[in-house]
């Protein structure tokens, strides 16, 4: 697997880089945002793991230029910010985790197997309908007659698969990390809550008060 690093610090790059490869994974890296923006696409990556507080450009930056390119890559923040307004920027940005500095090799190499992992039990194939929208997982949309398109993620399209899937039941919080982002996954990450967060922004008339994507409270997500 190949794995594309920006970190402008010397030593945490290294130290990250030759983990990573002591794993088995390819890894190119950049010095800072504004050369990860201009190289990125060239090493084809699997996956991209992006400091925040670079020179030149932010790891925000560089995750908005590359979501714009493509919708689908796995992102993941490697920062020392870990205030939940950062946490939160980065997932609506479009990032599929974030992970706080410092961490351990266990949890980075766990992270890393989690966001790239895919769930071969839900079908990924053909469009279905989701309350007012008709969800397009090839071409990573939503359509609405009465409000046009709108872009969603994989991992979005994965969590709104799954609760069709079981529509009606109660879809535990574990269930859907678990299945959305892999086994190995950490529960205590806010992750989940921001995804729901941001699908209601897109697919509810109302999300304060959301009719398709159903809190359970203290179990987890129901669609009804």
């Amino acid at each position: 697997m190949k794995i594309f690093l920006a970190e402008d610090d010397p030593v945490t790059r290294t130290t990250i880089q030759e983990l990573l490869e002591d794993e088995g994974y390819e890894v190119a890296t950049a010095m800072d945002g504004t050369e990860a923006i201009h190289t990125w696409d060239h090493h084809r990556p699997e996956i991209i793991l992006l400091d925040i507080m670079m020179p030149g450009a932010s790891g925000y930056d560089v995750c908005r230029s590359i979501r714009k390119a493509n919708r689908s890559i796995p992102i993941l923040f490697l920062s020392a910010k870990s205030e939940e307004v950062d946490v939160v920027l980065g997932l609506e940005l479009g990032a599929d985790d974030f992970v706080r500095k410092p961490f351990g090799k266990h949890e980075l190499l766990a992270r890393i197997r989690a966001v790239t992992r895919r769930n071969e039990s839900i079908p990924t194939g053909g469009s279905f309908p989701f309350g007012d929208w008709v969800i397009y997982p090839k071409r990573l949309i939503a359509e609405n007659h009465g409000n046009g398109a709108i872009d969603l993620t994989d991992r979005e399209i994965k969590i709104l698969q799954l609760l069709i899937a079981r529509q009606s039941e109660v879809v535990t919080r574990d269930e859907l990390l678990n299945t959305c982002w892999g086994m190995e996954y950490y529960p205590e990450s806010r992750t989940l809550d921001q995804h729901i967060l941001n699908l209601r922004k897109k697919l509810e008339h109302h999300p304060s008060t959301p009719r398709w994507i159903q809190t359970v409270r203290g179990v987890g997500y129901r669609y009804p």
